[in-house]
């Protein structure tokens, strides 16, 4: 079970992130635009470093949405290996079984 403190974090980061969606991509349109002139890149670099850090959608982390394991988290689950197997054993996944060969 990881920290609440950094479950919530993380969900922080998440709304952070949503936030300034849009206006980071518009940022980074501007900086590769062929048609731009270098004052404009060079504006569009400085509102980008302008932008909160976490306001980056590198800086969320996956975890499981049971218990917030950071690591070996299944993205079309959105639970960890360890979390998957036991369900999947228990017959909780739908259409999941052991393979046989």
């Amino acid at each position: 079970m990881a920290k609440k403190s950094k479950i919530a974090r993380n969900e922080q980061r998440k709304v952070v992130v949503e936030r300034y969606a849009a206006k980071r991509l518009e940022l980074k349109k501007a900086l590769v635009d062929p048609n731009g002139t270098d004052e404009s890149r060079e504006a569009a670099r400085i509102g980008l470093q302008k932008l909160p850090r976490n306001a980056s959608p590198v800086r969320v982390r996956s975890r499981d949405a049971v218990d917030g394991r950071p690591r070996g988290v299944l993205t079309k689950y959105g639970i960890s290996r360890v979390r998957f197997r036991d369900m999947a054993h228990r017959g909780e996944l739908p259409g999941i079984t052991k393979s046989s060969w």
